[in-house]
């Protein structure tokens, strides 16, 4: 008789970062730009209904200019670079089993292209997983984090060129060879399905460029599909032991009303949402995407050879980002939340973030249900967290509307696995403060340990705990149990 009491005894607690969102220093030690130092901080009063974090080439050429005068947040992050000795130190107080972060693929490979690596970058990669495992912290590492080299992106309008697999080939072959005593889990491209939502975000693709935007998005996910399948490859040559998993941005949609086409219309967008992860943990691409491609006109490029590699080397895990649901409707009517890259109409059974991300705890659990349902491959929850607004009071943060978000969560995550799915751990995003992904914001912070930094770059950098940070640090000594 099958009974689970909740978490393993191995499971892996821990939090998740991204290297352009924390190290800073995008000019030192032989870096190179990437996308993601292009990306440019709008503050919320002079923002458009329609903004996002898609690049024009017309807006990159005033910001290669000599003269242009704007703040890029990213390109300083919060100093990891400098700090990250006594960060980890943090991490490793709160108890961390395993830590997620990126490697930044230009500060490897500055223009992306390179044909040998540099040096320095590989050095400071060592030190970081020297650390990690000195606490006996797992690093869980993403291969590509929003981070393309820009290199890439002016000679090839990044994934839209074939050319651009290769290269990633060598990135990744030359992080197996060199880290293959160091690192036992890798991610290779962080939430995939960005690409057809911000090409450049996911894809370092300059749109108009292109004569069809919509299929040179999809093209270029194509070629993720098979540098992904590629990178499993070498991966199982070069360290056989290790384990590949790909990344979701999982966005559960509801019907909003019990009206079959609000179904139906809920169960295409989900289907749109768990394609990534259908090819790459199935290993094919589904007959609905064949549909839906012919549907809308595309024409992709695709080769015997590519499909047989995506068949091949499907991915060993499945991990995910979770941070709300949202609603599908034939007649998308009514009131509408204000989040960043995907907005919806709002539930009114859900509170919603200061942000408007839709608050759904029960929603993790029926997407651990489903996707464990769907793939019978282990689950990683490696993003879930709550963007707010701290206030300091008297020296400290008293963020109970922040244990409240994560102990919902926990808890369902914990139901899940009692409901029979396999899952591995849980990253909490941003277990110290960061600079937003979506709108480059330091005031929308999700950390158990606050960076006294403003959306300008003002402050101390000075770390200081808030109240989650002893919360989450007894979570995880009692493996789960006090919530």
């Amino acid at each position: 008789m099958f009974i689970n009491n909740g978490f393993k005894e191995d499971f892996l607690w821990g939090g998740a970062t991204a290297a352009n969102q924390i190290e800073g220093a995008y000019n030192k030690d032989g870096k190179g730009m990437s996308s993601a130092d292009f990306v440019e901080f709008i503050p919320k009063s002079q923002r458009t209904g329609d903004h996002n974090m898609d690049m024009t080439s017309e807006h990159v050429q005033k910001v290669l200019s000599d003269d242009y005068d704007g703040r890029f947040p990213k390109r300083d992050g919060i100093d990891f670079y400098y700090t990250y000795k006594e960060d980890i130190k943090l991490f490793a107080e709160l108890g961390f089993k395993a830590f997620r972060m990126s490697i930044h693929w230009s500060r490897i490979f500055p223009n992306g292209y390179d044909l040998e690596p540099n040096e320095a970058g590989l050095a400071f990669y060592d030190d970081v997983f020297d650390t990690l495992l000195s606490y006996n912290i797992e690093p869980v590492v993403t291969l590509s984090h929003y981070e393309t080299p820009f290199g890439l992106t002016e000679k090839y309008n990044g994934w839209v060129n074939r050319e651009v697999i290769n290269h990633f080939v060598r990135y990744t072959e030359t992080m197996f060879n060199r880290y293959k005593d160091k690192v036992k889990y890798w991610i290779t491209f962080n939430e995939i399905n960005i690409i057809n939502i911000s090409p450049y975000t996911g894809g370092g693709i300059i749109s108009d460029k292109e004569d069809n935007p919509i299929t040179a998005s999809y093209q270029a996910l194509h070629h993720q599909f098979v540098a992904s399948a590629l990178a499993t490859k070498s991966l199982k040559q070069i360290i056989p032991h290790a384990q590949m998993g790909c990344m979701l941005a999982r966005m559960k949609h509801y019907p909003y009303t019990c009206n079959p086409e609000d179904v139906l219309k809920a169960q295409q967008e989900d289907q749109a949402n768990l394609l990534y992860t259908d090819v790459q943990a199935k290993g094919e691409y589904p007959n609905y995407y064949h549909k839906f491609l012919a549907d809308n006109n595309i024409d992709l490029e695709i080769t015997d050879a590519d499909l047989a590699i995506i068949k091949q080397y499907p991915v060993d895990y499945i991990s995910f980002s979770y941070y709300m649901s949202l609603l599908s409707s034939v007649t998308p009517e009514g009131e509408t939340t204000g989040g960043n890259l995907m907005n919806s109409l709002k539930n009114p059974y859900l509170t919603a973030s200061d942000w408007g991300w839709q608050i759904d705890p029960i929603g993790l659990r029926i997407v651990l249900n489903e996707l464990w349902d769907r793939y019978q491959k282990p689950l990683f929850i490696v993003e879930n967290g709550l963007g707010a607004k701290d206030v300091v009071e008297d020296g400290k943060i008293h963020d109970d509307y922040r244990i409240e978000y994560l102990q919902q969560h926990i808890s369902e995550a914990k139901k899940a696995i009692e409901d029979g799915v396999d899952l591995i751990g849980y990253l909490a995003w941003g277990p110290i403060d960061l600079i937003s992904m979506s709108t480059s914001e330091m005031s929308k912070r999700y950390g158990f340990i606050y960076v006294d930094q403003d959306d300008y770059g003002n402050g101390s950098k000075k770390r200081f705990k808030k109240d989650s940070f002893d919360w989450y640090k007894k979570v995880i000594e009692t493996n789960g149990h006090t919530l």
